[in-house]
């Protein structure tokens, strides 16, 4: 091992180690992995962004563009109508699963989940399912169909430019096909049935009528002079003011000290009520008990339209380790935190000085227009609002068409997938199916930033020869064991860092290492490059290794150890049905 493979191995541990920390945002620790690759010398200064410029980023984002064209659109939501009359749960779950998958294919895994959970909602209110038994399995659906196509997941992705870079002929729109296919419909019949390992007694917070209807939330108010609340008791504000609708969790005075209170307390001017129930109820309180919200008021500024949203926090998002006292929310943001659920579970602390952790739900208020935006940058992602637009049926289906385009130019040779999904995310603006703000919002920069400070670090590794290091390393390793069994360590390998590098880092750092192992084995790289892409993309065992698992966790009420339940058989199912289709197809002497 020479110097430069010693400081391309030094940084590479370290920006495992600070991943598996956890304490920075991936893309900080990418653009520290590439700012020490820089000073070390590994990385070229004239080569340390080309990262940027990869087709790799260009495709990432304008898929990104292209998904969330389709979802404004509003055409999937009108083909789910019929699926309205489903009764029994297996079939919900795995009419539902099978659909996710579909739809995971072509645009956004976490876009297409976002689909499906207000119709989810809805059949599981009207037949009785726990949504903690549906949301899981849509959930692993999404990641499981974004194995179909080249656009599908980002390690797909990622995966083609390794294999460029080696061979110089990336992967074609369907060469994942065979092997994702043969995944998905294992994963069909197992969600179908297996969903009853899951708990059936937890709450979150899609329970209702609609994913937007709110129940079981905390929200601050404080008692103004002349509130004919003041010297009535709890009693009274629970059962003649609100109805019954709401209920008093806690009362904060005496210079901030909360109290839990009985039902014969009374209440004085100024006091602080934190207050349990739909926020919807607690809104028309605020005017006929003389209450107003201690977040800033519901009044926006110049008069604008107010919008009402839930959301829930990421894993990535500014807010996480943070109250919302801290952020200054309605000052900075223009926003207001009308309440919390948490996993299921009741909180009472006071919501300015509540920590918000990932996965929170957040019910919000702020400018109708600004809102989804201002969501985005706080890194939350948006349930649904109350008042929902679509596109007129003609208008709707240029999406379809313009992604559908994109698709048969790649298939058909035509273009590369980088120009084609370029165009098409710029058509998707000019002919207004996507606002150019909201065709900014839809591109998840923190990917971005992570491809363009790893990808420089990925090649660094090559060109040093590290990975060549490690792979000679490797296959001594494995020289002795059957094929199939250094394919399927292959992929398990990918499976368990995915949830500590982000399946994006894993991709970037196993692919040209698992390709190097293969040659030095004397097989072929495509199984092992095909390994990386499949364990990469299925993290089933965390509620943070994947946007999805996170979206899912507070509007199902799942706490961290749910996960295994449904996830680990799954993954199982993954590794062998995966290793054993990927050797049939993708022979290793070929």
């Amino acid at each position: 091992m020479n110097l430069e493979q010693g400081l391309a191995f030094a940084i590479l541990i370290g920006t495992i180690a600070l991943f598996v920390w956890d304490k920075l945002r991936y893309d900080l620790v990418a653009m520290l992995s590439l700012s020490a690759g820089l000073a070390s010398g590994v990385v070229p200064a004239d080569k340390a962004f080309h990262g940027f410029s990869d087709p790799v980023v260009v495709v990432v984002a304008a898929a990104l563009v292209v998904s969330a064209g389709i979802a404004r659109s509003g055409v999937i939501e009108r083909l789910m109508r019929p699926l309205s009359g489903l009764k029994s749960p297996d079939a919900i779950i795995g009419t539902l699963s099978a659909l996710v998958m579909v739809l995971s294919a072509f645009m956004k895994n976490i876009g297409a989940l976002a689909i499906f959970i207000p119709l989810a909602l809805r059949l599981s209110k009207a037949n009785k399912i726990p949504a903690s038994q549906i949301l899981m399995p849509l959930s692993f659906a999404s990641l499981v169909g974004g194995l179909m196509t080249l656009i599908g997941t980002s390690p797909n992705i990622i995966v083609s430019r390794v294999r460029a870079d080696l061979t110089g002929t990336p992967y074609t729109m369907f060469e994942f096909t065979p092997v994702g296919l043969g995944v998905c419909l294992c994963a069909i019949v197992f969600l179908t049935f297996a969903w009853r390992v899951l708990p059936h007694d937890r709450q979150g917070t899609g329970a209702a009528d609609q994913s937007f209807r709110i129940e079981d939330y905390l929200a601050e108010v404080r008692i103004q002079p002349q509130s004919p609340l003041i010297g009535a008791t709890v009693i009274d504000l629970e059962q003649l003011f609100s109805g019954g609708a709401v209920t008093v969790a806690a009362i904060v005075r005496d210079h901030g000290h909360r109290y839990v209170p009985g039902g014969h307390w009374e209440f004085s001017e100024g006091d602080i009520l934190v207050l349990e129930g739909d926020p919807m109820a607690v809104k028309p309180l605020l005017d006929s008990a003389g209450l107003t919200m201690t977040s800033g008021g519901s009044q926006g500024p110049d008069g604008e339209e107010l919008a009402v949203m839930e959301a829930v926090v990421m894993p990535n998002s500014l807010l996480v380790g943070t109250t919302a006292a801290q952020n200054a929310m309605r000052r900075r943001y223009g926003i207001s935190i009308l309440a919390i659920r948490r996993a299921g579970r009741h909180m009472v602390e006071r919501l300015r000085q509540t920590e918000f952790q990932a996965g929170d739900v957040l019910v919000v208020e702020g400018s109708g227009d600004a809102l989804p935006g201002t969501l985005s940058q706080l890194g939350c992602l948006p349930l649904a609002s109350r008042n929902m637009r679509f596109a007129s049926p003609s208008s709707a289906v240029i999406p379809i068409g313009l992604a559908g385009g994109a698709m048969a130019l790649v298939a058909l040779g035509v273009l590369p997938v980088a120009p084609a999904f370029f165009l098409a995310a710029v058509l998707m603006v000019l002919l207004r199916c996507l606002p150019l703000r909201d065709a900014y919002e839809a591109i998840h920069w923190p990917i971005i930033i992570l491809l363009g400070g790893l990808i420089p670090i990925s090649d660094a590794m090559r060109s040093t020869g590290a990975s060549e290091l490690m792979a000679g390393w490797l296959a001594l390793a494995v020289a002795q064991v059957p094929v199939a069994a250094a394919v399927g360590l292959v992929l398990l390998a990918s499976m368990l860092l995915a949830p500590f590098l982000h399946h994006a880092a894993t991709v970037l750092l196993m692919g040209p290492v698992a390709a190097a192992m293969a040659l030095k084995l004397g097989l072929a790289m495509d199984p092992f490059l095909m390994a990386v892409a499949v364990g990469a993309a299925c993290d089933f065992l965390t509620p943070i290794g994947h946007q999805c698992n996170t979206l899912v966790m507070g509007v199902g009420g799942y706490r961290f150890g749910d996960y295994w339940r449904l996830g680990l058989p799954l993954s199982l199912i993954v590794l062998v049905v995966g290793t054993g289709l990927i050797l049939v197809i993708w022979p290793v002497h070929g």
